[in-house]
């Protein structure tokens, strides 16, 4: 895996979110609280570019989800001190499958939370005149693990430049709770779901491999030789290629000209 400065990423990407602001004549920025790390990574960083003023909170319940997620993404905007708003998208999401497709399976189900609670986020951009900040990382971006419209759906992508174990090292740096960082990957969308078991890969082996294949131009021999499973390596890259449809994302630090 790469060796990188993290705190020089961390001011590149403070750097990135200030000056895409700047020029696109915006000055706040509103984000999904999830009480994930990687939305509270944004927050932070945000809080840093922005100023906390500037910075607006979401917390978007639906009624299964989890209560510890909600909690965690209160505490974020508590301890940042920022403007956070509620919106609990069960009856707009249950108003549409239960009147249309009452039969849907939970991947549907998933990807309609995933798209009502980005278009609450626009709507309240448009209220307060903001730009919604996405929560993705590159390995999530690599993956194409998003909701296309849904949680792929964004201004620009502060964590498009880290991997998922680059997040969790730089929410570390940065004094976001250690609860939230250690807590289990998850998106919420159903009850028990986890990344990792979705993905059917642990992060830490997905980011090797994604770093080796795609950056490093790595061959499937060499990750055999450094003892990655063949099954893994071509899990990956299925999984890659079955997403390139969702690969045309919003600017990130290290795509956007400045």
């Amino acid at each position: 895996m790469r060796k990188s400065n993290l705190n020089l990423e961390k001011t590149k990407i403070i750097n990135f979110i200030k000056t895409y602001f700047k020029n696109a004549g915006f000055s706040k920025g509103i984000i999904g609280l999830s009480g994930g790390v990687d939305s509270s990574l944004v927050a932070y960083l945000a809080v840093e570019a922005l100023g906390k003023e500037n910075v607006i909170g979401v917390l978007m319940p639906y009624k299964t989800s989890s209560k510890d997620s909600f909690d965690d993404g209160k505490l974020i905007a508590e301890t940042l001190r920022i403007k956070y708003n509620i919106r609990d998208i069960t009856t707009m999401v249950d108003a549409y499958f239960d009147d249309y497709e009452p039969n849907a399976d939970r991947l549907r189900k998933g990807n309609m939370k995933a798209r009502a609670r980005m278009c609450t986020l626009y709507d309240l951009a448009a209220k307060e005149h903001a730009l919604v900040l996405g929560t993705s990382n590159k390995t999530e971006l690599y993956l194409g693990y998003v909701t296309q419209f849904g949680d792929g759906a964004c201004a620009l992508e502060p964590l498009g430049c880290l991997y998922k174990t680059e997040v969790w090292k730089l929410a570390k740096i940065m004094g976001v709770p250690e609860n939230i960082i250690n807590k289990t990957p998850t998106a919420d969308l159903w009850e028990g779901q986890t990344d990792e078991v979705e993905l059917g890969l642990s992060y830490p082996d997905a980011d090797e491999i994604l770093y080796a294949l795609y950056e490093e131009m790595a061959s499937i021999k060499e990750l055999l030789s450094q003892g990655f499973k063949q099954e893994q390596v071509q899990h990956i890259i299925s999984i890659v290629n079955r997403n390139q449809f969702k690969q045309s994302v919003p600017p990130n630090p290290e795509t956007y000209t400045f």
